[in-house]
C-alpha cells in the first residue's frame, strides 16, 4: 500500500490511478481509474475526481469538487462545489464556487512567452466549447454561450457570446469535386 494511503481514511482510490507522494487528500474523496495526480496538489473533502483525469502540479480543489472524464488540471485552485465534468484543460487559472464548466472549455493561458491568469468568479456558467483567453475574468453569476472563444472581461450576470457568423457556401462540395475529378 503507498505511503500517502497510510495518512488517509476514508477515500476510495479505483485500480490503475497514480498519486504523487506529495498531493494531500481529505476523506470522503473517490479517485476513478487511471486517473494521474503528480506535484504538490490538496484535494479537499468529497471530491471526485475522474476516470482519465490529470491533476498537475499546485493545484488545489476545494471539498466537493467534481472532475470529470478527461480533464487537465494544473497551477490552478478551484473553489467548493465546482464541476468541471468532461474533456476539459483548466491551467493557470482561479475558479469560484458553485461554477459549471462545459465540455471542451480550454483556458488558453499561455500566449508563446509567459502564462496569464484566467478568474471565473461564483457560480459562473461556462458554456460547452469554450475557449477562454486569458487573461481573463469572468464574473459572478455570468454565463457563456456554447462555442465561444471569450477575450474580454465579461461582466457579473452578463451573457458573453464570441462567435463568429455562420456562413453556408451552397454547391461548394459538388464544385470541389469536379475540380477534383478533372
Amino acid at each position: 500500500m503507498n505511503k500517502i494511503f497510510k495518512k488517509i481514511k476514508y477515500i476510495i482510490k479505483y485500480p490503475l490511478s497514480q498519486i504523487s507522494s506529495r498531493t494531500e487528500i481529505s476523506q470522503g474523496t473517490k479517485i476513478k481509474p487511471f486517473v494521474y495526480i503528480s506535484g504538490q496538489v490538496k484535494i479537499g473533502k468529497n471530491c471526485q475526481i475522474g476516470p482519465f483525469s490529470r491533476i498537475r502540479e499546485v493545484t488545489e480543489l476545494k471539498d466537493s469538487v467534481q472532475i470529470g472524464h478527461f480533464v487537465e488540471i494544473k497551477n490552478s485552485i478551484i473553489n467548493k462545489g465546482t464541476k468541471i465534468n468532461h474533456q476539459a484543460y483548466i491551467g493557470d487559472a482561479e475558479i469560484g464556487k458553485n461554477v459549471n464548466i462545459g465540455a471542451g472549455v480550454i483556458t488558453c493561458n499561455y500566449d508563446g512567452q509567459k502564462k496569464h491568469k484566467t478568474i471565473i468568479e461564483d457560480n459562473a456558467f461556462i458554456g460547452t466549447n469554450n475557449s477562454l483567453v486569458a487573461p481573463v475574468k469572468i464574473g459572478k453569476n455570468a454565463y457563456t454561450a456554447a462555442g465561444s472563444v471569450i477575450t474580454e472581461d465579461v461582466p457579473a450576470y452578463a451573457l458573453a457570446i464570441g462567435r463568429a457568423r455562420q456562413i453556408n457556401k451552397l454547391g461548394w462540395v459538388k464544385k470541389r469535386r469536379l475540380k477534383k475529378a478533372s
